[in-house]
């Protein structure tokens, strides 16, 4: 088997299973991180959502903190921090400190939308101007806080400052394509539940890309779903759960993440199914062979230098061995 050679990391929206109680979500969280951690994932990313009784990932920089603490090498970062809702100085404090308590295991991913519902979003801003229009300053502001002393200003992030926190741009159209390329910052792709403009995305980042002291050319990550299995038959009995969760997400309902089903078909309509196939179409899914064609194909067109991976995978002990497939695929095993 030839190796793709390709590093590959992890995204957990941290999700509660059926069954389970907050708590055991997020110790399922760090054991997950764990368990990639030894299959030699390179980052572990925790993403940000309010308001949400089936997603433990509120609170992104205190389950960060509570990842680092119970790791000890991987990089561990937000997918992302959803930065109308916070302010620059505190996210800059929050990972300063972060950074000094564990040095050079930390990534900043930086979104623009809320995370949440409108009413929701209200409740967390900052302020009640329209946060969302001033997220490139934002970034800057963010950029300056991890720098040197002589670029300071007279307010600062302590601990924060000469940090140097890699930050990353998160997105799911091509606006922050534009920006993440006008910044000559990395960016990741959100194509686990929005592939519609993944590929336009691509392409305005690498054609745009202005080389700057965090990075001299494109560096170019896409998330997507990954269901890994011994079969293509288990693989696609195991992705019912995932279907789910894109199912809760059009009706929105409020149901943790639920075992597999033997026949999806009766739980949607065609509407549904319709809408949830283009929402989850970027998924690689099936067994080792099945998987290596599919992620051969995908980087002889896009030749994307890292992919994260997401698995709504109910059965926690199969959701690990999905991981530990991919990574067998990705070097060649």
């Amino acid at each position: 088997m030839s190796t793709i050679n390709i590093p590959v990391s992890v995204l957990n929206l941290a999700p509660i299973r059926d069954g389970q109680t907050t708590k055991e979500a997020i110790d399922s969280m760090v054991d997950l991180a764990q368990a990639v951690e030894k299959m030699g994932y390179k980052r572990y990313w925790i993403a940000e959502h309010h308001n949400s009784p089936t997603l433990v990932s509120s609170a992104t920089s205190i389950l960060i903190k509570h990842t680092l603490e119970h790791t000890e090498s991987i990089r561990v970062g937000s997918g992302g921090v959803m930065l109308p809702n916070h302010s620059p100085l505190v996210v800059a404090e929050q990972f300063g400190t972060m950074e000094t308590i564990y040095p050079n295991r930390l990534d900043l991913g930086l979104g623009r939308a809320p995370g949440t519902d409108m009413l929701t979003a209200s409740a967390l801003r900052r302020s009640k101007n329209d946060t969302v229009y001033t997220f490139p300053e934002d970034i800057k502001e963010i950029l300056t806080y991890f720098g040197p002393e002589d670029e300071q200003s007279y307010v600062r992030a302590y601990p924060g400052v000469d940090t140097n926190i890699p930050l990353y741009i998160l997105g799911s159209s091509t606006d922050s394509a534009h920006l993440a390329a006008s910044m000559g910052l990395p960016y990741v792709f959100a194509s686990h539940f929005a592939p519609k403009q993944m590929e336009a995305a691509i392409s305005i980042y690498r054609k745009r890309f202005q080389p700057s002291k965090y990075l001299d050319k494109p560096y170019m990550m896409v998330c997507l779903n990954v269901i890994a299995a011994e079969t293509d038959e288990e693989a696609a009995s195991l992705s019912t759960s995932m279907q789910q969760v894109f199912l809760n997400i059009v009706r929105g309902s409020k149901i943790p993440l639920q075992p597999p089903v033997h026949n999806i078909d009766e739980l949607w309509n065609p509407m549904e199914k319709e809408m949830i196939e283009s929402m989850s179409n970027m998924t690689f899914m099936g067994s080792k062979d099945t998987i290596t064609k599919q992620i051969t194909d995908f980087q002889d067109k896009y030749n994307v230098d890292e992919i994260m991976a997401v698995s709504y995978i109910y059965d926690p002990d199969k959701q690990k061995r999905s991981y530990e497939l991919f990574k067998e695929i990705v070097e060649g095993k």
